[in-house]
């Protein structure tokens, strides 16, 4: 039994450790960018940065937060893309700081048992880890869009990576 929990908790720290590099980077993007870009759509069918932060607060607190925690799920999902305003850089980012924040402690206490019991969220039926790796890929995949605008509204590179050697080869 001890490696299974030596299992569980290297998969929380994993887990936990890319929710926390998505945060990063988010911020990052948040501090290049004037308040006035944040609702700003390329398109029609985008979304704003604004938008995406809602959305992805509302995803982490369903499958990773309200599924975890037997909550009931209250997200309003239309709502996420339809709000044209109502938060600035600093008030998204604290959501979604506090959200991530909830979505890790949910995860680190989440039992075993429950973290391999199938439910359902938005009719997909999932284990509890099947959850958490659902959460953690949404949270990157959005975070690299709001990357990508970013990098399109101010025409440079974002220094995710800076001061790290990316070319170093793998060890042991």
């Amino acid at each position: 039994m001890e490696q299974v929990e030596q299992l569980q908790q290297e998969f929380i720290q994993n887990v936990s450790y890319r929710m926390d590099e998505s945060l990063r980077m988010v911020k990052i993007c948040l501090d290049k960018l004037p308040e006035d870009a944040i609702w700003k759509k390329p398109n029609s069918f985008t979304n704003s940065i604004g938008n995406l932060i809602l959305h992805l607060c509302g995803n982490i607190t369903q499958y990773g937060i309200a599924s975890l925690e037997g909550l009931e799920d209250n997200r309003d999902r239309d709502k996420e893309f339809t709000m044209l305003e109502g938060y600035n850089k600093m008030e998204l980012f604290q959501k979604l700081s506090e959200t991530v924040a909830k979505a890790k402690l949910a995860f680190t206490n989440t039992p075993l048992r429950e973290l391999l019991r199938k439910r359902s969220v938005q009719g997909f039926e999932f284990s509890g880890i099947g959850n958490m790796v659902h959460v953690v890929e949404h949270f990157s995949y959005h975070t690299g869009q709001i990357a990508l605008w970013t990098k399109m509204l101010n025409d440079s590179d974002l220094g995710f990576y800076d001061g790290m050697d990316l070319n170093a080869k793998n060890e042991g």
